[in-house]
């Protein structure tokens, strides 16, 4: 086995296991998707609440949906998305090794078809263990619906409500079992309709292990005068190539009838009941009928049989209501014949045993069969009247009729189908014999019996004309003259159809309008009518208004201006989970074919199903199959729908299998990253009050009365609300950590983000993107790939990582604001060193930003802390952590005060730089820079300033001197800080500010002798003692 595919085989048994490991202990949840999320669940989920009585303890599923919000769903789900995923999976690996050996037919899809319909078909095994009580009361509800009165024929076989007859087993109802039966109905058409769409050549067919009635017959070498019916109709399904679809399509009727309907024997053990003649049927036949007239002879000791004209047996002979003359003889014809009837009781089981008969036609059982069965009954020559049929399987060909007796017996059976005295089950046997459309319409109560019935006369009558242009002299005279009683038209007057006409006039018919427009026949009339892809393009569109009713969906955007025209649809919608994987794997086979869905909106309508089913697996926590289906849509396509799941996906471990499955996948990983970020940006705009500014920062109190004071600090002016879209942002830039290399595009989605959230006034959602996602964090886990070595470029030197995860020095560095007061040294490994300051010059707004948030949460704690030692200042244990947080803002506030958003080179706030999200010049990244500045910058300056008068009195006098050398700062010639608070009209409380830091140090009643400032020199001057201010203060 390959490599890949081992590695392949080895992550679907680690999924197994793992689903193993959370399965429910019943069974019965792992085979219902009838699952409906409610508009709370299909965006967060729900919070469990149990129903169990008090003295319930709480079992392993509760706690499973304790965890996962979906995990009912994610139950319901059961094994069979695994299996197809997987089925699906093994196919796309198979194909891409030997994707040069297969030609374009349905060789290469048949398997995974097969695959598919096996999976349905155990499930229904599985189901008919748990609801075959339901199902059998079902049957027999039809089967007496059936031999009622003619007026009951209206009815659907599908009257009742699925699932309303049986009882809820754990989750899965009787309603799931017709469900799963009508789905492996749907993967056997499919894989007979593609046999007749893109058939394999005639010399490699006998290589295929079809099934049976399914292999078209060889075209034949030669026909001669004699050949054997059986050969010419060879030869016609050979020649004909709509012939042989339709003779397709029956086979796979048949086929459906007799495994999804009421077993024979079962109708029979009915019938015996309802007959009124006790267990077994055998040598019974007309016993009531046959009891009177051998009662009228044993009163008249009649030597002969009775005749209808014998002297009084209209008045002696009757019915056991007195009401009709009795039959006087016994033979089959003797209803017509005579025109009389049969007791009450034997014209039940006259209609009954050709229920039975129609039943075995309908089914397409064999020939054997048949004859067993009638054989069993003493019915033999009912079996004798459908001998003739050369469709039966298994008929013998040595039989003696020839192409003119039996080409006569079609006749006879069309005129004994159209006489109107016999039982309309006898008519329809003898109508599917002979094509007579209008006797086996009559008794059709289901969709599939009005197509069955029009395709079996459109075939037949197909045969009828190939046999009279190719053998014209074989036919017997007595077809051959217009005048002849056997010239009767099958058809009836019915003119044959393309199956399209055929499907949308059964949508048309009374009686089975609404079977014809449920989900399920009209996707196998599509099929069967070879327009699928209009089929999904419809009802794309319609999911996606489904979808955009009742608000804009971020899933599947709306198609405005599409209306769907033609066919009426039954649309399915977003909780049609079952159908959405039907539909999806379908759509897939025919993409495998080379099939063409169209382009534009008929491409996008159809991706739309697939997209929605992979919305379906993630709600259901099957996140592992999400690229796999994902990477069957066009490129944008799938950027987009993994975009739109990936910031759900929260896991580490989960997040790297992702990955791993989107690269084996040849999907855009970087785009899909950067698509998430953009939709989630566009999904949360900012207030259009801010839309194209940033908002000022409030960090202080409003202004007292006094003009000239300190003004406090607001208690938690950052907040701690973040919304549900911001934490979806900060989830989808953790990929980033997952993502090997591209340093650059991850800085620069950094710096998006945090512009986002401070154009949004999301200061919570930026300072917890600053906690979760820094930039200390990114060059540990991502600086090996592109340095081949792990590094933190946020720290002044590097600080490799060993193996144990220990750093290999034991320094500690020293903030990034420090370092540009120091000279560069040299180094031993320019190289190195080279390419670290590219990275480091590449994050340098990253980490900006991000310094900007860590000091305002080390002021939001020095606020909290403040209040507690105002109250207790003489406490050690809260004088001791507050003199620690104001060393933090003191070290956070360091990179703000030199050159922050600033080019180090040129000290302007301009600087030419990559961004993926937009194309920016260098003049208008200025311009946005420079209203952050304007908006963040002066606010910061006055709070911290604020924050060194209030600690001097609490952490020590000497602080107010770092706000003379702040002062000085701005007092150096050109220096951005001053003119980024007089562009504010800041400047004025800025005076304010430092006039209250100097009034502090005035108002020192001592200081330590030799006090310096930043350049050395004393401080004499704010030394000297002002006795008469120094008296006030104290008064």
């Amino acid at each position: 086995m390959p490599q890949r595919q081992l590695r392949q085989e080895e992550s679907w048994n680690s999924l197994h296991r793992s689903e193993a490991s959370c399965d429910v202990s019943n069974d019965d949840f792992a085979y219902s998707e009838d699952a409906s999320l409610s508009d709370d669940e299909s965006d967060h989920g729900t919070e469990y609440s149990g129903t169990a009585s008090p003295m319930t303890y709480p079992t392993v599923s509760h706690v499973h949906k304790a965890i996962h919000p979906l995990q009912a769903t994610a139950d319901r789900v059961g094994k069979q998305v695994e299996e197809f995923a997987e089925n699906l999976d093994r196919y796309t690996q198979a194909k891409s090794q030997e994707q040069q050996k297969v030609s374009k037919d349905c060789r290469c899809v048949l398997s995974l078809v097969e695959a598919y319909q096996k999976t349905a078909r155990e499930t229904i095994q599985h189901l008919q263990t748990m609801h075959a009580p339901e199902r059998q009361k079902q049957f027999a509800n039809l089967t007496k619906q059936k031999l009622r009165s003619r007026s009951s024929r209206s009815h659907s076989r599908r009257d009742s409500t699925p699932g309303s007859d049986g009882e809820d087993h754990n989750l899965t109802t009787v309603a799931d079992l017709q469900r799963w039966e009508l789905e492996e109905q749907t993967w056997d058409l499919l894989g007979r309709m593609l046999q007749v769409e893109y058939p394999v050549p005639e010399p490699e067919r006998s290589r295929i292990n079809s099934k049976e009635g399914i292999t078209r017959p060889d075209k034949a070498h030669s026909l001669h005068a004699y050949s054997p019916e059986k050969e010419v109709w060879d030869s016609f399904l050979a020649t004909n190539d709509q012939a042989w679809e339709r003779h397709t399509v029956i086979e796979w009727l048949k086929r459906s009838a007799d495994h999804s309907g009421e077993d024979i024997e079962h109708i029979v053990q009915q019938l015996e009941s309802e007959a009124d003649r006790g267990s077994g049927l055998q040598a019974h036949s007309w016993l009531y009928t046959r009891e009177a007239i051998k009662g009228q002879k044993r009163l008249r000791s009649w030597p002969r049989a009775f005749e209808p004209d014998d002297p009084g047996l209209d008045t002696s002979l009757m019915n056991a209501e007195k009401t009709k003359a009795l039959v006087t003889q016994l033979d089959p014809d003797v209803i017509t014949r005579q025109c009389r009837i049969l007791e009450k009781q034997d014209v039940y089981f006259e209609r009954a045993i050709w229920l039975a008969c129609w039943e075995m036609v309908r089914r397409g059982k064999s020939w054997k069969y048949i004859r067993d069965w009638c054989d069993d009954r003493a019915e033999q020559w009912r079996a004798v009247a459908v001998q003739g049929d050369m469709r039966i399987a298994h008929l013998e060909t040595s039989e003696a009729m020839t192409l003119q007796s039996r080409f006569l017996w079609r006749k006879t059976c069309a005129l004994a189908a159209k006489d109107g005295s016999i039982d309309e089950y006898e008519k329809a046997v003898y109508g599917v014999l002979s094509g007579y459309f209008p006797s086996v319409q009559q008794i059709s109560r289901s969709w599939d019996d009005h197509l069955f019935a029009h395709y079996n006369t459109f075939l037949l009558h197909s045969y009828e004309s190939y046999v009279k242009h190719n053998f014209a002299n074989r036919i017997p005279f007595a077809l051959a003259s217009k005048d002849s009683a056997f010239n009767i038209s099958s058809s009836a007057g019915q003119r044959a159809l393309s199956g399209n006409q055929v499907v949308e006039k059964l949508k048309q018919t009374d009686g089975i309008k609404q079977e014809a427009r449920e989900p399920f026949k009209m996707l196998q009339g599509s099929l069967i009518a070879k327009n699928f892809d209009e089929f999904t393009f419809k009802q794309g569109v319609k999911l996606t208004q489904y979808a955009n009713a009742h608000g804009r969906s971020k899933i599947l955007p709306r198609m405005d201006g599409k209306p769907v025209e033609g066919s009426i649809t039954a649309p399915i919608t977003m909780q049609d989970y079952d159908m959405l994987r039907l539909i999806t794997h379908i759509i897939l086979i025919y993409q495998d074919l080379g099939f063409q869905f169209g382009k534009g909106d008929r491409l996008f309508a159809t991706e739309s199903i697939i997209v929605a089913y992979v919305d379906y697996l993630s709600k259901a926590g099957k996140q592992q199959l999400l690229p796999l289906y994902a990477s069957r849509l066009s490129h944008g396509r799938s950027i987009v729908c993994l975009g739109r799941q990936l910031p759900l996906i929260q896991e580490h471990n989960e997040r790297v299998t992702i990955m791993n499955l989107m690269k084996q996948y040849s999907i855009d990983v970087p785009g899909v990253l950067l698509m998430q970020m953009q939709m989630i940006i566009l999904d949360t705009p900012p207030n259009s009050e801010h839309s194209t500014k940033y908002p000022e920062l409030k960090i202080l109190e409003p202004v007292g009365k006094t003009d000239v004071q300190a003004r406090p600090i607001r208690g938690g002016f950052i907040g701690d609300k973040v919304t549900d879209d911001q934490m979806d942002l900060i989830r989808a830039f953790e990929w980033y950590m997952v993502l090997e290399g591209y340093w650059q595009q991850t800085m620069a989605i950094g710096v998006v983000i945090y512009k986002h959230f401070l154009r949004s006034q999301g200061l919570a959602a930026a300072r917890k993107l600053s906690q979760e996602v820094t930039l200390s964090r990114i060059s540990l886990s991502k600086s090996y790939a592109i340095l081949r070595r792990t590094v933190d470029i946020s720290k002044d030197h590097d600080l490799s990582i060993e193996e144990d995860g220990s750093p290999s020095s034991a320094k500690k560095s020293k903030s990034r604001g420090k370092s540009h007061q120091r000279q560069s040294s040299a180094t031993t490994n320019s190289a190195r060193d080279d390419e670290r300051e590219i990275l480091l010059e590449q994050s340098r707004t990253f980490r900006d930003l991000e310094s900007l948030l860590v000091t305002l949460n080390a002021m939001e704690e020095w606020r909290y802390l403040a209040d507690q030692v105002q109250r207790h200042p003489k406490d050690k244990s809260v004088s001791a952590p507050f003199k620690k947080a104001f060393l933090e803002v003191v070290s956070a506030m360091d990179p703000l005060l030199h050159g922050w958003l600033q080019n180090p080179k040129t000290g302007m706030r301009s600087r030419k730089r990559f961004s993926p999200m937009l194309t920016v010049n260098t003049d208008a990244e200025a311009d946005e820079f420079e209203q952050i500045g304007l908006a963040c910058l002066p606010e910061v300056i006055l709070a911290y300033n604020s924050i060194l008068n209030f600690s001097s009195y609490y952490a020590g006098r000497e602080i107010l001197k770092q706000s003379m050398d702040m002062a000085a700062l701005f007092a150096e010639e050109g220096s951005e800080l001053a003119a980024c608070i007089v562009a504010a009209n800041r400047m004025p409380e800025l005076m304010d500010s430092f006039a209250v830091a100097a009034k502090s140090m005035i108002l020192a009643e001592a200081r330590k002798p030799g006090e310096k400032g930043k350049d050395g020199k004393p401080l004499g001057l704010w030394s000297v003692r002002v006795s008469g201010i120094v008296n006030a203060k104290k008064q």
